[in-house]
């Protein structure tokens, strides 16, 4: 009787544990979702631009947020240094020369006189997987700019087809900065020009175009 029992308890196992295996469904797959992240669009972006040359084929301007922080100089003396990177995307079939020039002279904040900044262009390369990091992955800002401050700064970079490339610009303010700011590299003609604006005290956080620099050049073929 026992063994009977024994006998009877296995197959109503069998028996149950088949009827769940006909109840399980399989996800179609197009519903299953891959869990790899996309590091290709960094989620720092201020401002995107775009621009088409003759044949259709852009080429993506990307600029960062700001980070700040603290900065003194050989000398002693105190600054607000404002970090930002823009990175280029060449989806162009012709490699893209890219040249920024920044002098060694300040520039007035004009709607806040006797405040002036100056820009450096970093000759470090900024990649999309740097962006979470603080002050964007950069581990020797301080050691660059003591060495670099009175110095005119220059860049040059060849962006081949299909491919990117990314790099710092820092701006340092003498006398603090009121207000976030907020910068963009973009082209006109074969131009480049470099954009600060600062957001005001207001509630609404006015945004006031406070320079726009010419800072180099490009071989883009526009339409």
């Amino acid at each position: 009787m026992t063994k009977l029992l024994h006998i009877c308890s296995l197959l109503m196992f069998v028996f149950c544990a088949s009827c769940k295996e006909q109840g399980k469904k399989d996800l179609p797959k197009d519903n299953i979702k891959s869990e790899t992240k996309d590091l290709s669009t960094p989620r720092g972006i201020d401002t995107k631009y775009e621009y088409t040359d003759s044949k259709g084929k852009s080429l993506i301007i990307q600029n960062s947020f700001s980070r700040g922080d603290g900065y003194t100089d050989p000398n002693e003396k105190e600054y607000f240094k404002v970090i930002f990177w823009t990175r280029l995307i060449n989806e162009t079939d012709n490699p893209l020369e890219l040249k920024i020039n920044f002098p060694v002279e300040s520039y007035e904040v004009s709607s806040l006189p006797g405040k002036y900044f100056k820009i450096l262009v970093l000759p470090h390369t900024m990649a999309v997987d740097k962006e979470p990091l603080y002050n964007y992955g950069l581990t020797d800002l301080d050691s660059f700019l003591d060495n670099s401050i009175d110095k005119p700064s220059s860049l040059k970079r060849t962006i081949n087809p299909k491919e990117s490339s990314g790099f710092y610009i820092v701006i340092l303010f003498d006398k603090g900065v009121a207000g976030p700011i907020r910068t963009g590299l973009s082209i006109k003609g074969q131009n480049l020009f470099y954009r600060i604006s600062r957001l005001d005290s207001t509630p609404a956080h006015s945004l006031m175009k406070e320079k726009e620099i010419h800072c180099g050049s490009i071989n883009l073929n526009l339409k």
